[in-house]
């Protein structure tokens, strides 16, 4: 493979030469090695390092199996335990004492944990459940807010191989009560309360409401750690306190050693039809592709301090928060508040306040300071020290070239590579990325493949287009960290992921294109109806649903999404009402009502930005939703549709209206 290099005449930024010079990955040169191993010998190359970077109890002697494809299987004979390998490992490597989670909470209070003392905390929970009748194959749902005992809650699921689900402390009781009843939980990990942005919010009452509902009899138990001391509800028999069990239970546990495809986790996320998706991940195959991502991506050092501002209910902190860090023995912030509380300096704040060397955020959250810091001399980074920063790094959505600028210089001082990193929930880590001492950076651009990441752009019969053209975004070869199922849908997961007019290839559901001289990549936008609203995707039916199922109000609703310049993407919804088409105030109060119903089923997250009420939706006479002219509508363009196929043109003005 030939070093590239960015188009001439594109803004770029060559690699700093000390950074290349001490890089895990210096140089392009190295990064095309790389790339060649795993192009030549494919399998030897992931199983080289699969025995480099993760400690097995049984070796492991086959490395891919394609047998049942799509179901691939990696690393199947070999054993482990994925606790073990973050935390044990790490004392037995001599760094016990060395501080593993750099906690701040809500408030600004500091608790630090070390190496021995996380594994303690970490056995401790685990006897819990295993006291409780928790083993291998069950699963556990953990409901909780950022914290220290968030992270101990799913190693201690690790250690002794039940398989956990976080819910998104966000998420509503439906929402909640939809993956409970779907995993088949026996038992819940939950806390009183979780604080943001100086509120504290109900987590076990939303754990209560969430049961309440029905078809959660699966669980036998609700294990509720004490977060604010808030007076709650508990329920005799069923509901118990974690410190008050841990606090009797033995500091060491011997591992579950666990087949490298057993299943670590679940993690749901929105799809098209509706109803979300149980991605279902290895341990194997998943904690090499998180520790590898974490080392390499970050060019993470021993002397580093990491922080990932995610919330660990969602898959960037599975991976970069409470996996990747601690398989490579790292230093890490966790945070437990918002960007903007109790002002726009926090981050800034706290990087100074822990010398944070690699700062890994959204550009959600970017576009948000960004606007917040403008004429407020307080809150702008400039205000800060961050000379501790070396790298820093955006995940969830694609950056725009002007938050990208805003990030290196204001932020990075111009000094510090920005590592923009395509990755889906069902890859369980990085697919594009540059690497910090090895790819010259193009604002925009996510750049190129992770090594061994066999990522190309094709048409819809799966022919791969030239470069300068924009297509599907697919993965051609699987790779370890791969989605193994959908949790208890195998017909979902084909048609979802390998469609048979892709030959094969994994479908990201992207759409993307590669630079005509550089073959860098940029990712487009979704080509399903899912929804990327601040880097969280959500399916627009599971939204319609949600606004259908307020029967008081709503015959009708349509959902798509439209660019924002905080959220990247926003959610529109037009709606027909049972009774007259309502405008002025009752609009507007109807569409709160809308907007709260939809943050009770949902989440907060998904309430629509624009509320926009029609006689009808716009179909055509056959009766299909006209979804293209909706999302024309909502980013206020002009229609040049041709709309003569229409039932009910008159409706078009109606919905141009907002509330």
């Amino acid at each position: 493979m030939s070093t590239t290099l960015p188009a001439a005449g594109a803004t770029h930024y060559a690699p700093n030469a000390e950074l290349t010079r001490t890089a895990h990955v210096s140089g392009p040169e190295a990064y095309a090695a790389l790339v060649a191993e795993a192009e030549a010998d494919y399998e030897g190359y992931w199983a080289r390092l699969a025995r480099e970077f993760v400690a097995w109890k049984t070796p492991l002697t086959k490395t891919l199996d394609t047998s049942e494809a799509p179901f691939f299987k990696w690393f199947e004979d070999g054993t482990l335990n994925v606790s073990y390998n973050c935390l044990d490992r790490q004392v037995e490597a001599g760094s016990g004492d060395k501080t593993a989670i750099i906690f701040e909470a809500d408030g600004g209070e500091v608790t630090t944990v070390t190496y021995s003392q996380l594994l303690e905390r970490v056995c401790r929970a685990s006897n819990v459940l295993r006291s409780l009748g928790v083993s291998k194959g069950d699963r556990v749902v953990i409901y909780m807010s950022m914290s220290i005992d968030g992270v101990v809650a799913m190693q201690a699921c690790a250690r002794i191989g039940a398989t956990h689900s976080v819910v998104f402390g966000g998420f509503s009781a439906q929402s909640l009560r939809d993956r409970i009843a779907d995993t088949g939980a026996v038992l819940v990990l939950t806390a009183d309360q979780q604080v943001r942005g100086g509120k504290s919010l109900p987590l076990k009452a939303i754990v209560d409401e969430a049961l309440a509902l029905g078809g959660c009899d699966s669980v036998r138990q609700v294990v509720v750690t004490r977060r604010t001391g808030a007076d709650i509800a508990m329920v005799p028999g069923r509901d118990l306190w974690m410190q008050e069990l841990a606090g009797s239970q033995p500091s060491a546990c011997e591992p579950e050693w666990v087949p490298a495809e057993h299943p670590l986790f679940l993690l749901y996320t929105s799809g098209s039809t509706g109803k979300p998706k149980g991605v279902q991940h290895s341990s194997g195959g998943y904690l090499l592709h998180a520790a590898l991502t974490t080392k390499w991506t970050f060019d993470l050092k021993p002397d580093d301090v990491f922080w990932c501002t995610a919330d660990i209910g969602w898959v960037t902190g599975h991976t970069y928060i409470a996996y990747g860090p601690l398989a490579i023995g790292a230093t890490q912030v966790v945070f437990e508040g918002i960007p903007i509380f109790p002002d726009a300096g926090r981050f800034w704040q706290m990087i100074e306040r822990h010398q944070v060397t690699i700062f890994y955020t959204a550009p959600t959250a970017i576009r948000s300071l960004i606007k917040a810091s403008d004429g407020i001399s307080a809150s702008h980074p400039r205000e800060f020290d961050l000379s501790s920063l070396r790298i820093l790094g955006s995940v969830g959505e694609p950056i725009n070239p002007a938050a990208w600028e805003w990030y290196h210089e204001q932020v990075g001082g111009g000094r510090c590579p920005i590592v923009d990193t395509w990755w889906q929930t069902e890859t369980g880590g990085h697919m594009i990325t540059p690497l910090p001492g090895a790819t010259a950076l193009v604002p925009g651009s996510c750049t190129l493949p992770f090594p061994g990441i066999m990522a190309a752009i094709v048409d819809e019969t799966g022919e791969d287009v030239p470069n300068g053209q924009s297509g599907i975004l697919v993965i051609k070869k699987p790779w370890p960290s791969m989605i193994r199922n959908v949790w208890h849908d195998e017909e979902r997961y084909r048609s979802s992921y390998y469609p048979p007019e892709l030959r094969g290839y994994y479908l990201a559901g992207d759409g993307a294109g590669r630079d005509a001289q550089t073959g860098y990549f940029t990712i487009g936008g979704r080509i399903d109806d899912v929804l990327n609203v601040s880097g969280h995707r959500m399916g627009t039916m599971e939204i319609e649903s949600a606004l259908v199922s307020c029967t008081d109000h709503v015959a009708e609703a349509a959902v798509v999404g439209r660019p924002d310049e905080t959220s990247g993407e926003a959610v529109c919804a037009f709606v027909v009402l049972k009774g007259p088409r309502p405008e002025g105030e009752e609009a507007k109060r109807l569409a709160a009502v809308l907007r709260n119903w939809v943050g009770k089923e949902i989440g907060p997250i998904a309430k629509p930005k624009d509320i926009r009420f029609g006689d009808n939706l716009p179909k055509t006479r056959s009766g299909k939703i006209m979804r293209r002219l909706l999302r024309s509508i909502a980013r206020g363009e002009e229609i040049t549709q041709d709309i003569s196929t229409l039932e009910n043109p008159a409706v078009i003005e109606q919905l141009t209206r907002t509330n």
